[in-house]
């Protein structure tokens, strides 16, 4: 489930049937790889760009995005997958901190806002932040109120993340 959370940052090439993931820290997209190596599907890494500081990860991994998470672990699974990759929070420790979910696609990110209302992590509206800048850009915040149960139950497998949250939590 972990890895259909994660598909949401994922395209998809029809043309060569694989998936590909870019992020600019190279360790989370080393996670995804292992943790398909261990279903049993390849993948590559590689540096996007001369220049660029853009890592990208492919894989031809048959994976059935029509699955829906139905148990709570499946669904803290597919929720932590999704915040890994479309999920925000502050990379300074010293910053306010919030945990946002942002995506162009409002359906999609109204299925995560209620996988986490079932598993009763509360969270605010879904919003437009400026319809001026972009209409369909989508975000909505994890409560201040379910912010220690959402380190403690979802938590992260992103690298910066997870040590980001272990911070907080000590304080």
């Amino acid at each position: 489930m972990y890895l259909l959370g994660a598909l949401h940052d994922a395209t998809f090439n029809s043309r060569h049937k694989t998936y590909r993931f870019t992020q600019s820290s190279r360790e989370w997209l080393e996670l995804v790889r292992e943790i398909l190596a261990k279903v049993g599907h390849k993948s590559w890494i590689y540096k996007e760009g001369k220049y660029r500081f853009v890592w990208a990860l492919e894989t031809s991994a048959k994976i059935d995005g029509r699955e829906k998470p139905e148990t709570i672990g499946e669904k803290i699974a597919y929720v932590r997958g999704y915040f890994d990759a479309e999920g925000g929070m502050p990379k300074n420790k010293s910053h306010f901190l919030y945990f946002q979910f942002s995506q162009k696609d409002k359906p999609d990110l109204a299925r995560v806002h209620e996988l986490l209302g079932e598993i009763r992590i509360r969270c605010g509206r879904i919003h437009n932040p400026s319809k001026r800048v972009d209409d369909s850009y989508w975000r909505f915040f994890v409560s201040r109120a379910s912010h220690r149960d959402f380190m403690s139950r979802i938590g992260s497998w992103h690298p910066r993340k997870a040590k980001q949250m272990e911070l907080r939590m000590k304080i």
